[in-house]
């Protein structure tokens, strides 16, 4: 036994001083650690109430064909959704293929021709790029539908401060229809957005127009604090299954949830008017979605954990991290600026050498349909491109920055970790070049 594990530490590329770090890194984190646990204690008995209180049973995990009328499945599903996400109504689904078509639904759902958004947390994620039309206007996106939007920055520095807060408010036209609230810091050096934060931008929001549509893209933020968008002010939060909200579990799908008459226009666009969400089948998808569910607070709590020890091991090396030593974050996404593309590169090869799938490939940066830049995307998953269960992204280009999401073990999230440093060191570049 001692051998054959032995033998596995050394093909993982482990290192005794790196180690010895995440010992130390462990200790030193052991508060934040346990309000980890004590959030995930919360989150469980909510997700487990919400199925008691819907009444789930086996029968229910039988999905329909064809068109979907009546299928208990989905209908089940979306009741759960809605009771965890406290909201009126959900559409959860597993024709819903990633977070972007879920946000992009949302948009074309509740946005008409000469209606403004405001995006209220910096700009979005670089695939919604691509459905706004903001740098290049692609067939079919909101600006072919003289849809306008104004941007206020985010932030990595002073966070939403009153100043920040006035300024989101002030940026309102008359025609805006929906302010965007991105939870997660995507690929952008900027903190991510608490549920607290939320709370304040809807108010200063609904205080100058309560009419005003506010959307939440969830993605990442499932389940990291003790509640959730709806509970603080939005209007509607949607996210995709493969990452927290399908606790490793789910084979692929997205969830729209939040007020019952928005959910109803945004579910129109995911099959048709007058149609809306009563089609839809579930297939065989039922069981692994709301299965993946009970799972998805464990999921974060050991991602949460996972990241938390690994971030302040690449402080101790001198990197620079995100979130900040004394921040509770608000997604479950660690950003560290490695400084140059080669450093990059070889701590993310490194870290996908200890996958689970795919380790006889080596990740390379290339080209990715809605980004702007070469993408290196390492961590092989047993759903594809599925960040809940272990992956690292980087865009490349200055500052050179890896984005760490996910994890559902703790020491994987170590292992990996440790594999894509050890890397660095026998190529010399263990140390930032800042």
């Amino acid at each position: 036994m001692n051998n054959m594990g032995s033998a596995n530490i050394k093909n993982l590329n482990a290192d005794h001083d790196l180690t010895e770090l995440f010992i130390k890194s462990k200790e030193a984190k052991k508060s934040r650690l346990q309000n980890i646990e004590d959030n995930l204690k919360l989150n469980f008995t909510k997700i487990l109430n919400a199925f008691k209180a819907v009444g789930v049973s086996d029968q229910d995990f039988t999905g329909a064909t064809g068109y979907g009328y009546d299928d208990r499945g989905r209908e089940i599903t979306e009741k759960v959704y809605a009771e965890v996400f406290r909201a009126e109504d959900a559409l959860v689904r597993q024709q819903i293929v990633s977070g972007t078509h879920a946000l992009s639904l949302c948009f074309f759902g509740l946005l008409l021709p000469g209606d403004h958004i405001l995006f209220a947390t910096g700009k979005p994620y670089d695939t919604l790029q691509s459905v706004i039309g903001m740098d290049k206007q692609f067939p079919g996106c909101l600006a072919e539908l003289d849809i306008t939007w104004d941007i206020v920055p985010g932030t990595a520095d002073t966070g939403f401060d009153e100043d920040k807060i006035a300024l989101i408010a002030d940026s309102l036209r008359n025609n805006t229809k929906v302010v965007f609230i991105q939870r997660s810091r995507g690929y952008a050096w900027q903190h991510s957005v608490s549920c607290k934060t939320i709370a304040k931008i809807s108010e200063a929001i609904k205080s100058k127009n309560p009419d005003l549509v506010i959307v939440v893209d969830n993605c990442y933020g499932e389940f990291t604090e003790p509640v959730e968008p709806i509970e603080t002010g939005a209007d509607i939060v949607a996210g995709s299954l493969i990452k927290n909200p399908g606790g490793g579990i789910a084979p692929t799908g997205g969830y729209i949830a939040g007020r019952k008459d928005l959910v109803a226009r945004i579910a129109t666009r995911l099959t048709a008017p007058g149609i809306g969400g009563e089609i839809g089948p579930s297939l065989d998808t039922s069981r692994l979605m709301l299965q993946g569910l009970f799972l998805a607070p464990q999921m974060v709590a050991e991602s949460l954990s996972g990241t938390c020890v690994a971030g302040n091991v690449f402080r101790l090396l001198g990197y620079k991290v995100l979130p900040d030593i004394n921040e509770i974050p608000s997604d479950n996404v660690l950003a560290v600026k490695m400084g140059d593309e080669e450093r990059l590169l070889t701590f993310c090869q490194g870290f996908h050498s200890a996958s689970p799938i795919n380790t006889l490939y080596r990740p390379v940066a290339s080209p990715m349909p809605g980004y702007a830049h070469n993408i290196i995307m390492a961590g092989g998953t047993f759903v594809q491109g599925s960040s809940s269960e272990l992956t690292v992204d980087a865009p490349i280009c200055s500052p050179y920055i890896i984005y760490m999401q996910g994890g559902l073990l703790r020491y994987h999230v170590e292992l990996a970790t440790i594999s894509g440093l050890a890397a660095l060191k026998r190529h010399n570049l263990l140390e930032p070049p800042y």
